[in-house]
């Protein structure tokens, strides 16, 4: 019954005309919706009226959440699963956004731990997406993102992807695939990837995927989904296997539109 009725909101919801305002704002805050095609474009414009209204958008650091931002930041999330058989990033229930970036607290000790080396100060974020918990997106980040693709570096795709990661109850690098020829294919690809951008960061190499990506094969993933959607023309050229495994899991080519890197 609950899904009936869930079925039956979002009908409604992508039957309504898409406001020419919230066009506009795509056009001018997500470059990337410029490289799709007719069909592509509707249904991202579908996604993004059923995300929009769904989720729980909470604004913090004074921010005050408007539709501009509602827009902009759904339109990168929704962009992931234009290909997927999706249920509008279903473990994600709550969006915090910040103005600008902020600092991850220092952890704390627990009363029965002894300290035996410095701990880490704050760290500044940009966003960070929790297991079973919200998306916290920086405002300023997720803008400069749309508006500027082609760096390498999308806080948005970077922390909706760890969220499509722990769809399995895991942030273990390997969304659900479906089947054992896919798993397999991905495990090896994947850990060939990861060892090698472990061994050039290593040795200081001035890498094409985020460094970053060496902390755990969460956060590879994460990056490497950052560099298929943002830089798919040199992903594509420089790491030729995982470009294929992202494209089989998005179903999407996206250096097979316009480009947008620089």
């Amino acid at each position: 019954m609950l899904n009936w009725f869930a079925q039956r909101r979002r009908r409604k919801l992508t039957r309504a005309p898409f406001p020419a305002r919230s066009e506009e704002v795509l056009r001018q805050n997500v470059l990337y919706y410029g490289a799709l095609d007719v069909p592509e474009k509707a249904r991202l414009r579908s996604l993004i009226q059923v995300f929009a209204a769904e989720k729980n958008w909470e604004g913090a650091g004074g921010l005050e959440i408007t539709d501009e931002i509602r827009l902009t930041i759904a339109a990168q999330a929704c962009l992931l699963y234009l290909g997927l058989s999706h249920d509008y990033h279903r473990n994600v229930e709550s969006i915090i956004v910040y103005p600008s970036t902020v600092l991850s607290p220092e952890p704390r000790p627990g009363f029965f731990e002894t300290i035996t080396e410095p701990e880490e100060g704050d760290v500044a974020i940009d966003g960070e997406a929790f297991e079973g918990g919200p998306v916290i997106i920086i405002w300023d980040a997720a803008l400069q993102g749309g508006r500027h693709p082609g760096s390498g570096s999308n806080v948005v795709f970077h922390e909706f992807a760890h969220k499509l990661d722990m769809l399995d109850g895991f942030s273990d690098g390997t969304p659900p695939l479906g089947s054992r020829k896919r798993y397999a294919e991905w495990g090896r690809t994947c850990s060939r990837e990861f060892s090698r951008l472990k061994k050039e960061a290593g040795k200081g190499t001035n890498t094409f995927l985020d460094a970053y990506g060496t902390a755990d094969e969460g956060e590879f993933f994460a990056v490497a989904t950052e560099q298929f959607f943002d830089r798919p023309h040199s992903l594509r050229d420089r790491a030729p296997d995982l470009y294929e495994v992202l494209k089989g899991f998005y179903n999407q080519d996206p250096a097979g539109r316009a480009s947008l890197e620089i």
